[in-house]
């Protein structure tokens, strides 16, 4: 006789395979119904577990997936800073693996993750991740997921995040406030969470101070640093050119200082910048960078913290929002 897998229950019943799997487990994640349910279906096909599966299961690699899309930006720098913070302390190892902004390559690091190579994932989505399926798999085979910064809605899963969309609103607001009449904003894909949410931001701040926002100030930015610096000087070459702008990803901020150079454009009194980063160094560039700063260390530390309850069996807060902070410089006039 074939034995009855995990799969087939969940098939039966319609139920996700990490849902069978905490039934089985009397975790306290699922209602005193469905685990009824899924225990009379487990006696009636006569199910038993896999005991190499199980022992997979119970052996703990001590290892956790910290899954970024670079490290040259200075946020996941302090973020992995923040995580490991806590992870070591609980005596776990971490392992960085970059997706390079590409949707496959993240796809493909979280199969890789299936086999048990590790106890838990913290991720940040690409820039070019279309929908969280891959991350939704890997929680079906129980390992423990939560994501950070750039976090995706359809995921049952805790989330730490910045109140990106109250944070451009002031980012844009400021730069009216020092009399800009044309201000153009720089993301990344507009289906990323940080760049749809700075996104609106912006556009109701200009609307709350009666103007209209305008396609052509929206720029969507790629991987490609040169292209991307191409686009720039195209955006400031126009007769009307924007005379504020509002750059959502830090490494957008070095491109405007250099198309402003390349162009002879002076900033802050040409063009006035203020930009999402957690350089070190935005104090002492030339002019000196005004920055909306998102406390890095802290989103690690807190989304490492929700990891480690995860991996208790303990209840996790699914979201966690955290407070950015706006500093003017020069930049911004």
């Amino acid at each position: 006789m074939r034995q009855v897998t995990i799969k087939a229950l969940a098939r039966e019943l319609r139920l996700s395979v990490s849902t069978i799997s905490k039934a089985l487990r009397d975790s306290h994640e699922i209602s005193d119904a469905t685990k009824r349910r899924v225990l009379e279906l487990a006696a009636r096909l006569n199910y038993s577990p896999n005991p190499y599966a199980s022992s997979l299961r119970g052996r703990k690699s001590r290892n956790i997936a910290i899954v970024i899309p670079e490290v040259a930006d200075s946020f996941f720098s302090l973020a992995i800073n923040g995580i490991t913070s806590v992870t070591k302390e609980k005596g776990y190892h971490s392992i960085i693996c970059l997706t390079h902004e590409d949707y496959k390559d993240e796809q493909d690091i979280l199969k890789a993750f299936h086999n048990g190579r590790v106890d838990g994932v913290l991720i940040s989505v690409s820039g070019t991740t279309e929908s969280g399926a891959h991350i939704r798999g890997l929680m079906d085979q129980g390992v423990p997921v939560v994501l950070f910064d750039r976090v995706l809605p359809d995921v049952p899963a805790p989330k730490v995040v910045t109140d990106d969309a109250a944070s451009a609103r002031n980012a844009t607001q400021l730069l009216l406030d020092h009399g800009c009449r044309r201000i153009a904003f720089l993301g990344l894909s507009p289906q990323l969470s940080i760049s749809a949410d700075r996104l609106a931001g912006y556009e109701a701040a200009l609307r709350e101070n009666h103007y209209q926002p305008k396609a052509k100030d929206i720029l969507s930015c790629g991987a490609g640093q040169q292209q991307n610096l191409l686009a720039i000087k195209k955006l400031l070459r126009q007769k009307d050119r924007p005379d504020g702008i509002v750059a959502a990803v830090e490494k957008l901020a070095p491109l405007v200082y250099q198309a402003c150079n390349e162009l002879s454009l002076r900033i802050p009194e040409d063009v006035k910048l203020i930009c999402f980063s957690s350089l070190e160094i935005a104090g002492i560039l030339q002019p000196s960078l005004s920055t909306v700063t998102q406390p890095a260390f802290e989103m690690g530390a807190k989304a490492a913290g929700l990891l480690m309850k995860l991996m208790a069996g303990k209840r996790a807060e699914m979201e966690v929002v955290v407070s950015a902070e706006l500093t003017e410089r020069v930049s911004s006039g």
